[in-house]
Parts: C-alpha cells; sequence; structure tokens
C-alpha cells in the first residue's frame, strides 16, 4: 500500500492564486475554457470520423492529437475548477500520483504525435510521390504505438521514482496538480535521484522531439524554396503553419517549466507557465486545425448540411 511509505495520506492544492477577489472570476474563465476545450475537441474528432475524405494520415494523428488533448485536460481541469470555489482542495495520495501518472502519460503522447504530424508534412512535402507507401496504415499505426510506449515508459518511471519519496509533514502543494517539481519540494528524504531522473525523462522527451521536428521543417522548408509557382509556396507554408504554432506553445511552456533552475520565485512562474501547456494548448489545437484548414472547414459545412437535410 503506498500510503503505508508515508506518514501523508492526502495532499492540499494550494491552487493557481491565494487573493480571493480572483477566485471567482478564474472559476468562470477556466469552466468556459475546460468547455470550450472538450467541444472543441470532440467537435475534431467526430468530424474526423465521419468525414471518409478525412480518413487519411495527417488527420488521423490529429483525430489522436485531439484525443489525448481531451484526457489531458481532463486529468486537472475539474480538481482545478473545484480548487477556485472550495475552502480547501484537498486529494488523497493516491489520487495524487494517479493525477501525476496520466498527466505524464498524456503530455509525452502529446510530443511525440506532434513529432509524427511534422513527420507526415515532411513525407508530403518533400516526397510526395513515395507519400502513399511511407505514410501507409502500418506505419501511421506504429508511430501511434510508439508515441503510447514512449508516454507509458516515461510515466511510469516519474511516478514509479515519485513513489520511493516519503512526505512527513508538510502537505501543502503550491500548484493546482499534483506536479512532479511541487511534490519534490515537499518530500523529507533526498530527491537527487528524482531530479536527475526529471532532468534525464523530459530532456529525452522535449528534446529528441524537438531536433526531429526542427530537422523536418529544414527540410521542408528547403523544399518549399524550390517550388517554382507562388500559389504552391503559399499551399506549402499554410499546411505546415498550424503545426509549426501548435510545437511552439506546447514545447515553449514545457521547457520554461521543466528545463530551467530552481529559484525562490520560479515556482510561482511555472504555475503561469504551466497554464500554457495544461490549458491553452488543448484550447487551442482545435481552433488552431479548423480555422487554418480549408478540409474541416468544408467537412464541418457538409456535415451540418447532412443534418439539416
Amino acid at each position: 500500500d503506498p500510503g503505508n511509505s508515508s506518514s501523508v495520506t492526502e495532499f492540499i492544492l494550494m491552487g493557481l492564486t491565494k487573493q480571493p477577489d480572483l477566485q471567482l472570476p478564474l472559476f468562470f474563465l477556466f469552466l468556459v475554457m475546460y468547455t470550450a476545450t472538450l467541444l472543441g475537441n470532440l467537435g475534431l474528432i467526430t468530424l474526423i470520423g465521419l468525414n471518409s475524405h478525412l480518413h487519411t494520415p495527417m488527420y488521423f494523428f490529429l483525430f489522436n492529437l485531439s484525443f489525448i488533448d481531451l484526457s489531458y485536460s481532463s486529468v486537472f481541469s475539474p480538481k482545478m475548477l473545484v480548487n477556485f470555489i472550495a475552502k480547501q482542495n484537498i486529494i488523497s495520495y493516491r489520487g495524487c500520483m494517479t493525477q501525476l501518472y496520466f498527466f505524464s502519460f498524456f503530455s509525452i503522447a502529446e510530443c511525440y504525435v506532434l513529432t509524427a504530424m511534422a513527420y507526415d508534412r515532411y513525407v508530403a512535402i518533400c516526397n510526395p510521390l513515395l507519400y502513399n507507401a511511407a505514410m501507409s496504415p502500418r506505419v501511421c499505426c506504429n508511430l501511434i504505438l510508439g508515441s503510447y510506449l514512449m508516454a507509458f515508459s516515461g510515466a511510469m518511471a516519474h511516478t514509479g521514482c515519485m513513489l520511493r519519496l516519503t512526505f512527513c509533514d508538510a502537505n501543502t502543494i503550491n500548484h493546482y496538480f499534483c506536479d512532479i517539481l511541487p511534490l519534490l519540494e515537499l518530500s523529507c528524504t533526498s530527491t537527487y535521484v528524482n531530479e536527475l531522473e526529471v532532468f534525464i525523462v523530459v530532456g529525452i522527451n522535449i528534446i529528441v522531439p524537438s531536433v526531429t521536428i526542427f530537422l523536418s521543417y529544414g527540410f521542408i522548408l528547403y523544399s518549399i524554396f524550390h517550388i517554382s509557382s507562388t500559389e504552391g509556396r503559399s499551399k506549402a507554408f499554410s499546411t505546415c503553419s498550424s503545426h509549426i504554432i501548435a510545437v511552439a506553445l506546447f514545447f515553449g511552456s514545457g521547457a520554461f517549466m521543466y528545463l530551467k533552475p530552481s529559484s525562490a520565485g520560479s515556482m510561482d512562474e511555472g504555475k503561469i507557465s504551466s497554464v500554457f501547456y495544461t490549458n491553452t494548448v488543448p484550447l487551442m489545437n482545435p481552433l488552431i486545425y479548423s480555422l487554418r484548414n480549408s478540409d474541416v472547414k468544408l467537412a464541418l459545412r457538409e456535415t451540418l448540411s447532412w443534418r439539416k437535410f
């Protein structure tokens, strides 16, 4: 029983802010954001599922990205909303470790799905004649399976290392969910191994996808500049722009949180930074990919017309 390895059986989540005047406005703000996230991602999943012309590798990856964002935001948003209106937001030890596991799983999975999407764009633009062979259903399924396997191993490493720590008296987490770094601050045993594990695992799961995406777009830009027609160049840029925005938001905020030296005020800064990759990115992804994508707009019009008919 993991509870027996620690004198702490529950934690108190401090939340995003201590100021009473901000609690209710923030509650309504994040409630609207979470509702929009659910509707946006569910809508995108439904559109891709119902429209056969969207059953392509690009939209297969987007389907998985929407599923991850939907699950990812649901890991901590309901608890975060409770924190704004409750006098004291308590989470059990088991609940905290479960939240940590699923947060780690879905965030790592998103890193690799975004990487798979970059590879898909690279093949589509740089090797269009080989696209059907290079992005066959088997290859796409293997890329997604690999993403989930990397997520599973990373989440197991984070949660397993956290379970080995002992929490004695301090049980107030300076965050709105059970994140790794705030939990490490509460441990009354050495966290050296955990800090090393976080640096290695987070480093791998940010640097490897980032380098892969960077190289993919390096080749993509090289190919785009060799396209003779302005229309072709504009279409290629338009295809990649949505993905670049999503990658910049997710990886930028994640790297700021985890790959910088800790300091006295770093956790408060980290809470603000984490809002981007926990709340803003799952909300923005369906908007980015729908508003900037003619295929999704067409599918939405066709679906609405069919329902009206």
